[in-house]
């Protein structure tokens, strides 16, 4: 039996969702196979294709041939299959949740586009720990994002990572990539069974698990879900609302919904991971992400040694300008090589990018970071920052997932000391002796208000630096200090609630803000250790005001804050621990039984 259809044909739709062959964005001279809502005019949206990365002509067959193999053809090349011969396929369908099925001839499901997402999740498809979303593969070097679970020692977390090929100039279908992680979920730990992402009907989105899928967590809750995302599990019925959870292009993941603005139907976001556009790796390439005064649109800037590529704008390694020894030799420093310093610039690495790490007592100044990587054969570039204005130093053999404004650290790039893209070296040397004098004449007028101008500006960032640490020395004592006056909460260093905790062994919950955990302070008293996953958008000092303001409260139908964690990264708030369990328990019908209800 063969069944297919081309370019101008298609399987008949089931009043929501159809299957067939669009026009690629990209060049309307090819072709992209996919699912998109047939209800909604003039929108083909994909929610679901094969072949985004390869569009194909228009001579192009979708067939499902005499061993049950869906396959897609293109010039008698297969592009795409199934994998499902021998199988005893017998049917295909679209159902009305969008889910592509294609049965045997029992009835029972084979295979289906559910289990293979692309970009998009609808209500009701379940993403597993063994499938992912992905954007489409960049065109100039094959990168791309997905949103997967990523498998910690003990727990699970959903995850947004961009990834990279290890070699621009090779990227294929079997080459390994690195990556990144620049969003996190909820982590999901000490638990048996399934463990499901899933967007229900109602517009909600989290992650279920447990062998009768009885546990739940939210990443976003819609206000009017009542039925909750367990509902959501091996669920297949028409949708009411057309949502989708889509992976877009720029790295960001975004749910949609379709309504009427001012008496147009339009996809309208409800909700997104990422508010700030710099947080997501690689959205400039390799280049620095810098925002607008709105704080919500971004432009790309290029570093040394880096140029942009293709029509995305973004900025990728010039192999021309880049500093890396070439044959594994080490060269000259000083006449191969120099530094570039990018002020005010972080950047985000892999572990894998890591050459070294270099603490307060290797690097006493912020040039002596620069000097790290100059003199490393394998570096291609360094950051300098504080941590608890403590100085560090990463000492990096790749640039790849994009830097970001930050006004305590410094980027220092390695380049080839005949780079093109400066002035320096851009002048010619005359070949008759004669001259020769005259050049070098020239060349101290130059170099020598250079060195100087160079002397003035580290004996200001000297002062500058000195100013900025001893003002933060300055503003933590007196916060210390308002902190023990006004009787506030107890200020616990990281490691200190790490040991109370027992390195936060027993988890007592987790929510949408973080996970809390069992401890006990020195005198005994039990306490429940909030451990916030997001960092707060706000400052230290708002922080702390906010822990004042809410330590300040007692009465005796409010936990009380005994303290917090203000370190770093790391936000934690210390509160009263409740023996007799959450409230919820006391109020609502559970396994415990009726007996423990309050009236």
């Amino acid at each position: 039996m063969i069944m297919n259809f081309d370019l101008f044909s298609g399987l008949p739709d089931n009043g929501t969702f159809t299957i067939g062959f669009t026009p690629s964005d990209t060049d309307n001279r090819l072709f992209t196979l996919g699912i998109w809502f047939a209800s909604l005019p003039g929108d083909r949206t994909f929610v679901w294709s094969p072949n985004r990365n390869s569009p194909t002509s228009q001579e192009a067959i979708l067939e499902l041939d005499t061993t049950g193999n869906l396959i897609l053809v293109d010039k008698k090349v297969t592009i795409w299959a199934s994998n499902t011969s021998n199988a005893n396929v017998e049917s295909a369908t679209m159902s009305e949740s969008g889910n592509f099925i294609l049965h045997s001839t029992n009835n029972h499901p084979i295979w289906q586009s559910f289990s293979q997402p692309s970009n998009t999740l609808l209500p009701n498809q379940p993403l597993t720990v063994s499938s992912e979303l992905t954007s489409s593969k960049s065109s100039s070097h094959g990168g791309y994002y997905a949103l997967k679970m990523l498998q910690q020692p003990t727990s699970l977390s959903l995850a947004l990572t961009y990834n990279l090929p290890e070699s621009y100039q090779t990227f294929d279908e079997n080459e390994s990539y690195a990556n990144y992680s620049y969003w996190q979920g909820p982590d999901i730990s000490n638990v048996t069974g399934e463990v499901i992402a899933v967007l229900d009907q109602a517009g909600s989105f989290g992650i279920v698990y447990g062998n009768s899928s009885d546990g739940a967590v939210y990443v976003y809750k819609n206000d009017n879900d009542d039925a909750g995302l367990a509902s959501a599990i091996h669920q297949s019925t028409p949708l009411t609302v057309l949502r989708r959870l889509t992976l877009e292009e720029n790295g960001n993941l975004r749910l949609y919904r379709w309504e009427d603005v001012n008496g147009s139907k339009q996809w309208v976001s409800q909700w997104a991971a990422v508010s700030n556009p710099c947080d997501i790796g690689g959205i400039c390439g390799n280049g620095v992400c810098k925002l607008d005064k709105t704080k919500t649109n971004a432009s790309c800037t290029c570093l040394p040694g880096t140029s942009k590529l293709g029509r995305d704008g973004q900025c990728y390694e010039n192999s021309s300008l880049v500093g890396k020894c070439t044959n594994g030799k080490h060269e000259n420093k000083t006449s191969s090589f120099r530094i570039s310093t990018v002020q005010q610039t972080n950047y985000y690495f892999s572990e894998s990018s890591i050459i070294a790490n270099y603490s307060e007592s290797d690097v006493s100044s912020i040039s002596k970071c620069g000097d790290a990587c100059l003199s490393d054969c394998d570096c291609v570039a360094s950051v300098y920052g504080l941590n608890e204005e403590r100085p560090f130093c990463w000492v990096l053999r790749s640039l790849s997932f994009g830097g970001f404004e930050d006004t305590s650290s410094t980027l220092f790039v390695k380049v080839r000391a005949n780079s093109s893209w400066t002035p320096e070296g851009q002048e010619g040397r005359s070949n008759n002796s004669s001259s020769d004098g005259m050049g070098s004449a020239k060349e101290k007028a130059v170099i020598i208000p250079i060195v100087l101008g160079m002397i003035v500006l580290t004996i200001l960032l000297t002062m500058l630096l000195y100013y900025s640490v001893h003002r933060k020395r300055t503003l933590k004592r007196e916060m210390e200090c308002s902190l023990v006056l006004s009787g506030a909460p107890v200020n616990f260093t990281y490691r200190a609630l790490q040991i109370r905790t027992s390195n936060f062994l027993q988890l007592l919950g987790t929510f949408g803000f973080g996970s809390v955990y069992k401890g006990s302070l020195g005198d005994g008293t039990l306490v429940a250790v909030k451990k916030l996953d997001k960092i707060l958008p706000h400052g230290e000092k708002e922080f702390i005001t906010e822990v004042n303001t809410i330590g300040s409260m007692h009465h005796m139908n409010l936990v009380r804050l005994c303290g917090f964690c203000s370190e770093g990264p790391q936000r934690l708030l210390v509160y009263e621990f409740m023996k007799n369990g959450s409230l919820d328990q006391w109020i609502f019908p559970s396994i415990r039984g009726p007996d423990r209800l309050l009236d």
